[in-house]
């Protein structure tokens, strides 16, 4: 696709282009059938017929047509094709044909016509058809533009929603005094530290993202000690491997709010992720009490969120399916993963 914002020896490329098509007309007009000469008088004739091409293409393509004033527009194009005829019958004949043609109005208007016609149609469709590309590009680049600022907005919100959730757990062991609370912190510092300077890229290498679930997970067992069993699970090669950073995490986070908010023991997870040549398939599981209304964490900011992200991102490489079934709430997450070539 040609930009036509491109330029050559500082003429933008759409002109170029034009050129070469004004040129290829001129010489199939210029030069006579019969012969090699070149009949340099047919130059004013057929200026007369570039200034009706040019005269629509950049004045009334974009003042009227492109801005839906169609009745404007064809009267426009009517007085142009009658000036053009005008022109032709009345000075340029009567200069270089003087004694033909008269008498015979209408068939000179055809044989205008004849000439007029297809040239029309190759300069005004060419400039249609650039500037239906030129918007199409503009809406292409619109596009990314706001799909890019509605990720970095969406990536914005996930280091407050996380930070919000473990700062509340961390003070409550601080006013606990509990001696995990060092370990805890140390732990909370090397997810933050992963957050800040590993997540800038659009993607990262698949071997960070499950050493940060794993730190994760590692904290959270911290916190629940022996009040339940936690299985964190990986099979499959991932090293050469990449993915859009913090993907998994509101799923693993989910699972233990889903289950401390509802059980005070007997805290059942299971994590697993299964890696299979370019397909990742994550499986999150957590029991729950049926008994407390959960509804509210399954809404949160963190799954709708990372639903916005999956679309983005992984627009036709992703299916998540979540469900709830006798009181054992299920996550199935997958995706077609970004190989470390690309970026």
């Amino acid at each position: 696709m040609i930009s036509s914002t491109k330029k050559f020896i500082g003429i933008p490329t759409e002109i170029w282009i034009q050129i070469l098509l004004a040129l290829s007309f001129f010489l199939a007009r210029v030069i006579h059938r019969d012969s090699s000469d070149i009949q340099y008088f047919r130059l004013l004739f057929y200026a007369n017929y570039l200034v009706a091409a040019f005269g629509i293409n950049y004045f009334l393509l974009p003042r009227y047509f492109y801005t839906k004033k169609y009745v404007r527009f064809t009267i426009g194009v009517v007085v142009l094709l009658v000036l053009v005829i005008l022109v032709e019958e009345l000075i340029l004949e009567k200069i270089y044909f003087p004694n033909t043609r008269r008498g015979e109005t209408f068939p000179s208007v055809l044989i205008i016509f004849i000439h007029l016609l297809p040239m029309l149609m190759v300069f005004v469709g060419f400039k249609f058809a650039w500037d239906a590309q030129r918007k199409q590009t503009e809406l292409e680049q619109l596009r990314s533009i706001v799909a890019e600022s509605q990720l970095k907005f969406l990536n914005s919100q996930i280091n407050p929603h996380f930070l919000f959730n473990n700062l509340n757990n961390l003070y409550s062991y601080a006013l606990e005094q509990s001696p995990k609370t060092p370990q805890i912190i140390l732990e909370l510092s090397s997810l933050l530290r992963y957050m800040l300077y590993d997540c800038r890229e659009k993607y990262v290498l698949l071997q960070k993202e499950i050493d940060y679930l794993r730190d994760f997970v590692r904290l959270q067992s911290l916190q629940i000690e022996d009040r339940g069993v936690i299985n964190f699970n990986v099979d499959g090669e991932v090293a050469n491997q990449r993915i859009a950073p913090l993907i998994l995490i509101v799923f693993v986070e989910n699972c233990f709010k889903h289950s401390t908010a509802s059980l005070s023991d007997q805290i059942q997870i299971d994590i697993d992720l299964k890696v299979r040549g370019n397909q990742l398939k994550m499986y999150c599981a957590n029991r729950y009490s049926m008994e407390e209304n959960i509804d509210s964490l399954s809404k949160g900011i963190g799954l709708e969120n990372v639903r916005e992200r999956l679309n983005l991102i992984y627009p036709d490489a992703h299916i998540l399916d979540i469900s709830s079934d006798g009181g054992v709430y299920k996550v199935q997450l997958d995706i077609t993963l970004t190989d470390s070539g690309e970026r």
